[in-house]
């Protein structure tokens, strides 16, 4: 089985695959203050919830499964298994089961990435920013991280292209408060005030990703066409009321698409429906047909 297939599988996979000579037959007990966390670690965040329940789970079960370690001038440095020690600790154990590896730091950082990147609650930010250290550390490019992790290279470059947004944008996809489907439009909004100002309306108005996507194009387009008709003629557009912007963004959310409702005169004007695929077509013309 070659490493890539191994990576991709999973730590278990990838530590079953190891030679003697860098993966111990047994494993032993270690005391916790001998083992060092893990500098590699890329899940910054961890659930208060889950770590109180799993260290009632370990002061009643103990540690089911061993960490995993390597030895580093004369103590002992975490390889995988970050929940589990902070859990041990919490729960007052003086002692832990763990299988010792060999690894050096590439190995370590590859583990760790392995080890957090298949679970749900690791925020994408959290990944982002280990793949970009890993490609940073060792000087890798995004296909030679794929191919040893088992990912398609789109998956590597997307997800690093996410540490380019707004500092604050960020913020709320690792909270949760955006999707990565939702950073992935914004990171199209190459102004970085505007961006964060579009995500803010995004979070407060809970758009979908799909409405999104519409509001997005919706403001860009908006922009241009103020921009054209601003250094053309300033005065030939009429203002848009509150009540008209109000249904523009009820029409937005409700169909998902691209809409605006142009002002002609007192009792005049146009509703433009704009549609990307045929899907969006086909959508549209249902809506329209009940």
């Amino acid at each position: 089985m070659d490493k890539k297939s191994r990576l991709g599988r999973g730590l278990d996979a990838l530590l079953n695959s190891l030679p003697e000579s860098q993966a111990a037959a047994t494993q032993t007990e270690v005391q916790l203050d001998a083992i060092e966390h893990n500098p590699y670690q890329p899940r910054k965040r961890f659930d208060d919830d889950e770590l109180s329940a799993l260290t009632e789970s370990i002061r009643t079960h103990g540690v089911l499964q061993p960490l995993v370690v390597r030895q580093v001038d004369g103590h002992f440095q975490l390889v995988a298994g970050e929940r589990r020690l902070r859990a041990a600790r919490s729960a007052g154990l003086a002692s832990v089961p763990v299988r010792v590896v060999n690894f050096n730091d590439q190995q370590l950082v590859e583990a760790a990435l392995v080890e957090n990147i298949q679970r749900s609650d690791l925020n994408p930010i959290e990944k982002a920013q280990g793949f970009k250290d890993y490609l940073d550390r060792f000087k890798m490019t995004h296909d030679q991280l794929a191919a040893r992790l088992g990912l398609a290279r789109p998956t590597i470059t997307n997800l690093v292209a996410l540490l380019d947004l707004h500092p604050e944008v960020q913020d709320m996809v690792r909270i949760g408060q955006l999707s990565t489907g939702h950073a992935k439009i914004l990171k199209g909004v190459t102004n970085r005030d505007k961006q964060l100002a579009i995500a803010k309306e995004i979070v407060a108005r809970g758009l979908s990703v799909h409405a999104t996507e519409a509001y997005v194009k919706q403001t860009q387009q908006t922009q241009e066409e103020n921009g054209e008709a601003e250094a053309s003629s300033p005065r030939t557009s009429t203002q848009k009321t509150a009540h008209i912007e109000g249904v523009e963004n009820e029409l937005r959310q409700k169909l998902g698409l691209r809409v605006e409702i142009k002002v002609k005169g007192k009792e005049k004007g146009q509703i433009v429906l704009a549609f990307e695929s045929n899907d969006d077509f086909e959508r549209l013309l249902e809506v329209l047909r009940r």
